[in-house]
């Protein structure tokens, strides 16, 4: 399965930022809290006690600046009232969408307190996360409500540190780099080495909504040019629709004094036309798949950043061998559809079309699949043989392929 990433980006329009003071605090006298998260589909989803009453599902985004409500219906249910509206501009820095601000929320997560808090609602669920990830989710945290901690992330354990910033104390067993903080977001000054051993110097955004290895902004630099093995189709789900691009792998990405090898990467053109003051001079996102390989702190007020590979830090960079686009549908988000199939692909080859919905893979029934289980399937190893059962028009037929490397 060509797993689509996931970009929780949107960008706010010039002097419509969101101003306001919250009470946050910790439930005790810490001077930390650990917060249990989920990882799925490379996404950190943590639980959120919504106005003391509902307990919702919210991806911790650092490359948010504000936090957002998804699904209003939630606002509407309990009569809220909604103080202004605001355009936002999704991902692709043009598509113009909808929110509205909602003033003195409530949010608990674990013994992190954040109270009087305004929060923006869509007035449509324009993430769909839903059908990306194939599991509730409601709407994203953003640093407004975390970037004055000091932010541990530890993909290995699942949780979440926040330190208060006058009570950390740096590790002396991991490498310190420097930030750059812009409107709560992290940026980091790198390079990456695309063809051979010339380095590029890019700046990224850390971005753990970003469910991608790597993202490069193809027309921010002119030394950003495609390598010569990519496939062509839709990159990624951002806040307004499914971005085009191309995916192929870099042949080396720095990290400080660390690199990495052969990394999977988004090629993607910033969109003719669109404002790109509002990338604050990036050339592309550092994703889940990359920062997850490290235990990670963000120390938001001091602009460093530390990092310590951690167990996963040399493992290959994997990828889809089937050529197959898969979302969630169905009320209980139980049934396996096909989006999109990549031209010249195993499955295109078997005759896999878009609509058809999966009904069987190697004998395990749609039942007890999910996007993510399909997304691990299909990144086997090379030769690994799939037989599925597809429904098309009401009638069941079976295809066969063996898995074949893409990038």
């Amino acid at each position: 399965m060509k797993h689509i990433a996931f970009l929780a980006l949107v960008f706010f329009l010039p002097n419509s930022g969101v101003r306001a003071q919250s009470d946050v605090f910790f439930s005790r006298h810490f001077k930390e809290v650990e917060i249990p998260f989920e990882y799925h589909n490379d996404l950190i989803i943590v639980t959120v006690t919504f106005n003391r009453i509902f307990p919702l599902k919210f991806i911790f985004d650092t490359g948010a600046e504000h936090s957002i409500l998804a699904q209003r219906q939630i606002t509407d249910l309990l009569h809220v009232s909604y103080d202004r509206e605001f355009k936002l501009l999704g991902s692709d820095l043009q598509t113009e969408l909808t929110a509205y601000l909602v003033r003195s929320v409530h949010l608990k997560v674990g013994d992190w307190i954040v109270g009087n808090r305004p929060i923006l609602v869509l007035d449509d669920d324009y993430f769909r996360f839903e059908e990306l990830t194939g599991r509730e989710i409601h709407g994203i945290l953003g640093s407004d409500i975390f970037r004055h901690f000091v932010v541990k992330i530890n993909y290995s354990r699942r949780i979440i540190t926040l330190t208060k910033a006058n009570e950390f104390e740096p590790p002396r067993d991991y490498r310190e780099l420097a930030i750059k903080i812009h409107r709560g977001k992290p940026y980091l000054d790198t390079y990456v080495e695309i063809f051979g051993d010339t380095a590029t110097n890019v700046r990224l955004l850390m971005d753990s909504g970003a469910s991608t290895s790597l993202l490069l902004y193809t027309d921010t630099s002119p030394e950003l040019k495609l390598p010569p093995n990519t496939i062509k189709g839709q990159l990624g789900m951002g806040l307004g629709g499914f971005l085009e691009g191309y995916l192929g792998r870099v042949n080396t990405l720095g990290v400080g004094e660390l690199e990495m090898k052969d990394v999977i990467t988004n090629f993607h053109e910033v969109n003719h036309g669109a404002d790109t003051t509002l990338l604050f001079d990036r050339n592309g996102i550092l994703g889940n798949k990359v920062m997850s390989r490290f235990y990670i702190i963000f120390d938001y007020p001091r602009e460093r950043l530390f990092l310590k590979p951690n167990k996963y830090f040399k493992e290959k960079f994997e990828f889809d061998k089937s050529g197959l686009v898969l979302l969630a549908t169905g009320v209980r988000l139980n049934q396996i559809r096909v989006h999109d199939v990549i031209e010249g692909s195993p499955a295109d080859e078997a005759g896999v079309k878009p609509g058809d919905v999966i009904v069987r893979a190697n004998s395990l029934p749609s039942s007890f699949m999910t996007v993510e289980y399909m997304h691990n399937l299909l990144s086997k190893r090379q030769g690994k043989r799939i037989r599925l059962v597809l429904l098309r028009n009401g009638e069941k037929l079976k295809v066969s392929f063996r898995l074949r490397k893409l990038i």
